[in-house]
């Protein structure tokens, strides 16, 4: 009876670990079809689903391309072609790591590595270019004519964060500029690249660390995306089919769906559409309440310095999605 029971205890756990296999697989193939350059890899089990949003906005110009002859009369000859030339492209992704709730499951499938453990290091962002360490619970990405940012929140400690940003940003040739702030709870380090100046801002909050790493572009903004003087404007939308609530600073707004979803404008387009909302603040750290229609509220801390331009999405997968715009 005992032989017979193990014999069954051991199809079972076969058939358990064939199923799991099977899942694994079937998880992993159809990831390879929605997301093929590995966007969503957290770092974390591959058993846990990731949110993952893409958009790519092309502004382009055209411009007529023909051969004058000498002895022409005519400055446009018939027939003349015409080719449609980019002169602006605008990329924000961003994705969110949905790790379980209860303790003992979180801990199997997203298992932080101790702080002695380096850092891994994932893909670099596709949409920038810019390394994020991993594993991660949520990355944005902004590639705009005015920035490039990413927006990294990790598991991993601060100190380990600070050491992965500092040996990859050295190996591109990043020069860390004097006057570095490092402390536990935060860092902030300006660098010098042949592209432009760039900011890697860190801080602790809660059970996570929160990485900010930005190079602003030379060429000319668009003064609709520039913030006041000494202050921080902040722009608000809603990536759902919902009506959100977003209360910042006290302000309650709400946003009907897809309201203000593009949160930024182009120099060829001009102002962007008017069913968003933009608010300015002083810089500091502010609490900020998301309630999408059918959902429960999410709190979470919002920290944004002076002369910099954010964004803040309602997004699908129930929280608030910052972005770096300026």
């Amino acid at each position: 009876m005992k032989r017979r029971t193990k014999a069954v205890l051991l199809v079972g756990g076969v058939a358990v670990a064939a199923v799991v296999a099977m899942y694994v697989m079937l998880s992993s193939a159809l990831a390879r079809v929605i997301d093929p350059h590995g966007y969503c890899e957290t770092g974390f089990s591959k058993l846990i689903d990731c949110n993952l949003h893409w958009s790519t906005t092309t502004t382009s110009q055209s411009t007529p391309i023909f051969t004058t002859p000498a002895n022409a009369t005519s400055t446009v000859p018939s027939g003349a072609r015409e080719t449609i030339r980019p002169i602006s492209v605008d990329v924000t992704a961003w994705a969110v790591a949905r790790c379980p709730g209860d303790y003992i499951t979180r801990h199997l499938l997203c298992a932080v590595p101790s702080d002695a453990a380096p850092v891994q290091a994932a893909s670099d962002d596709l949409a920038t270019g810019l390394p994020r360490p991993r594993p991660w619970l949520l990355t944005t990405a902004k590639n705009s004519p005015f920035i490039e940012s990413v927006h990294i929140e990790t598991p991993l400690d601060l100190a380990g964060v600070l050491r992965f940003y500092r040996a990859e940003l050295s190996k591109r040739g990043w020069s860390e500029n004097d006057g570095a702030v490092v402390e536990p709870a935060g860092a902030v380090i300006a660098f010098t690249t042949s592209d432009g100046p760039a900011l890697l801002r860190l801080t602790r909050q809660d059970d996570r660390t929160i990485a900010d790493l930005s190079r602003r572009k030379p060429a000319a903004t668009n003064a609709g995306v520039l913030p006041r003087p000494g202050q921080v404007k902040l722009r608000l939308g809603n990536a759902t089919d919902e009506e959100a609530v977003i209360t910042v600073n006290g302000q309650t707004i709400k946003l009907a769906a897809r309201a203000g979803i593009k949160l930024t404008d182009t120099p060829a387009i001009g102002p962007k559409s008017s069913d968003g909302q933009e608010i300015d603040l002083p810089p500091g750290k502010y609490k900020v309440t998301l309630k999408v229609a059918g959902g429960a509220a999410q709190n979470r801390e919002f920290e944004v310095a002076a002369d910099e331009t954010w964004g803040l999405l309602a997004s699908s997968a129930g929280v608030p999605i910052p972005l770096h715009l300026y």
